[in-house]
């Protein structure tokens, strides 16, 4: 039995970011992947929203994602365009980039960061105990880790074998999505009739092109081939327009549902494996990244014996509600988008109501990602919320917020006089930054906000706290997320304590 620190069951965005984030932190791990490649034989997310690109540009890999893809305003509720151009960030846009090719570079950083994957093998049970996990793959020898994280979708063998229950909406739409050749040049868009909504499109000249159509049962059995494709294609605009080719014919739903826990023992869940839902808003591949980014550093610490057991069960209580106000928001965009003289005259609404500025901000704000605020109670305007990329001015020179986290090791950035306060009983774990701002901070959404003199960042980027350095809360902050002050070494001379 060959063992590990942290198992992954499956190697999509998800369970990469994740892996990626152990291994900043020296943690052992593996990732354990049905698929023989990287390679997708299918529809998956088509882009990245502003937090996302943030989170990448905090690891120092944006700009891999950003030379693949286009950067354009992608934002939009129920197909309602949501302009995030006045954010205050860097990344005041999406990325228009197909999980096709935004999985393979995540991969490449990982195989740099020494992860191995064993592909073309899953997960097929597990059994749990006080200290680990025993994990029984498809093929080889069964793996010992010490946690388990299933990162393995909907279907979930993970969250099933650790009876975590999988609550929520059956399929009320079903859709059937394809990337084809056509001989003829159909009218690209979006058409709605009585059965639901529909749209040809691709992004530039010479792509094929991607179709989606809403299906008139929601019962059905199998994946589609060409000729139901071929029969919807006709149904809908009366002609297939010469349908040559399809790259890959699949079907998705308005399935609803979320694990009542993200974490059982030794066991915890993310991405798609702990939510699903329809893909209104191209919130799901997000939504994962940041799931994982958020698990990353407290499992590390749980490996690592440098904080409480408990600070793993943050994880949920941050996260589960997040994922649930993404479940929330594509049930009403779904609703928004049916068929019908009632829900266009709700489309009209909402599209006037979204042409105001705080209405837009927030809702932008929402599904962006960048106004995402952990309860970590009463305090200053950032704490839960994430770090704005301030240009710095240290000692060694011009820096930017972001670039501290390079390393996934939280940071006590002191924006005040240096000194102030002794983090030496934590220096192996937080490193102390003193540094100076000029200018303004504001928040998406939120709008200015009062500067702290100084902030103490977690590895995800969110403010674990925030004022000055004689705030009593500061070392409460520490132990609460960091774990127990490291005792000074005892002066080995006679008499000397």
């Amino acid at each position: 039995m060959t063992e590990h620190a942290v198992v992954i069951a499956g190697g999509g965005p998800t369970g990469l970011m994740l892996a990626g984030e152990l291994a900043l932190a020296g943690i052992d791990v593996v990732i354990v992947e049905r698929r023989a490649s990287q390679a997708l034989d299918g529809s998956r997310g088509g882009g990245l929203h502003a937090r996302t690109i943030e989170v990448l540009d905090q690891r120092g890999i944006a700009h891999r994602f950003l030379s693949a893809g286009q950067v354009m305003q992608v934002q939009g509720f129920a197909l309602i365009p949501l302009v995030i151009s006045d954010f205050p960030t860097r990344h005041n846009y999406g990325l228009a980039l197909w999980q096709s090719l935004f999985e393979p570079i995540l991969a490449d950083w990982v195989a740099e960061l020494g992860v191995p994957i064993l592909r073309g093998r899953e997960v097929v049970g597990m059994a749990q105990d006080d200290l680990g996990v025993d994990v029984e793959i498809s093929e080889g020898e069964p793996l010992r880790a010490e946690y388990l994280v299933g990162c393995d979708g909907g279907r979930s063998l993970i969250r099933k074998a650790a009876d975590i229950d999988f609550v929520g909406l059956d399929p009320s739409t079903s859709w059937m999505i394809a990337e084809v050749e056509m001989d003829g040049e159909p009218e690209l868009g979006i058409r709605r009739d009585s059965i639901g909504q529909h749209a040809l499109g691709r992004r530039q000249e010479g792509e094929p092109i991607r179709v989606v159509l809403t299906d008139r049962r929601v019962d059905h059995t199998g994946e589609p081939g060409m000729s139901d494709l071929r029969e919807a294609l006709v149904a809908v605009y009366g002609t297939d327009f010469g349908l040559r080719s399809a790259g890959w014919i699949s079907r998705f739903t308005d399935m609803t549902r979320q694990a009542v826990s993200y974490r059982r023992g030794r066991v915890l869940l993310a991405g798609d494996a702990a939510h699903v839902h329809p893909p209104q808003g191209g919130q799901g591949l997000n939504t994962g990244v940041q799931d994982a980014v958020n698990l990353g550093g407290k499992l590390a610490q749980g490996v690592h014996k440098t904080a409480p057991e408990v600070l793993l069960d943050t994880y949920h209580a941050e996260r589960h509600p997040v994922g649930a106000r993404v479940l929330h928001n594509t049930l009403a965009a779904v609703a928004l988008s049916s068929p019908g003289d009632r829900h266009k005259a709700l489309r009209d609404i909402m599209a006037d109501l979204l042409c105001m500025e705080a209405p837009r901000k927030r809702l932008a704000g929402m599904l962006s990602g960048l106004d995402i605020h952990y309860d970590l109670g009463q305090g200053h305007p950032l704490l839960g919320r994430r770090m704005p990329d301030l240009d710095l001015h240290t000692h060694d020179g011009p820096t930017r917020a972001f670039t501290l986290l390079h390393e996934a090791r939280p940071v006590l950035l002191n924006l005040a006089e240096p000194g102030g306060f002794d983090l030496s009983p934590w220096a192996d774990r937080v490193r102390l930054v003193e540094a100076r701002h000029d200018g303004p901070w504001a928040l998406p959404v939120l709008g200015q906000i009062p500067a702290p003199r100084a902030v103490l960042i977690r590895p995800d980027g969110h403010v674990a706290w925030a004022g000055d350095l004689a705030d009593p809360a500061l070392p409460q902050a520490l132990v609460t997320w960091f774990g127990a002050p490291t005792p000074a070494p005892e002066d080995p001379r006679p008499g000397r304590h």
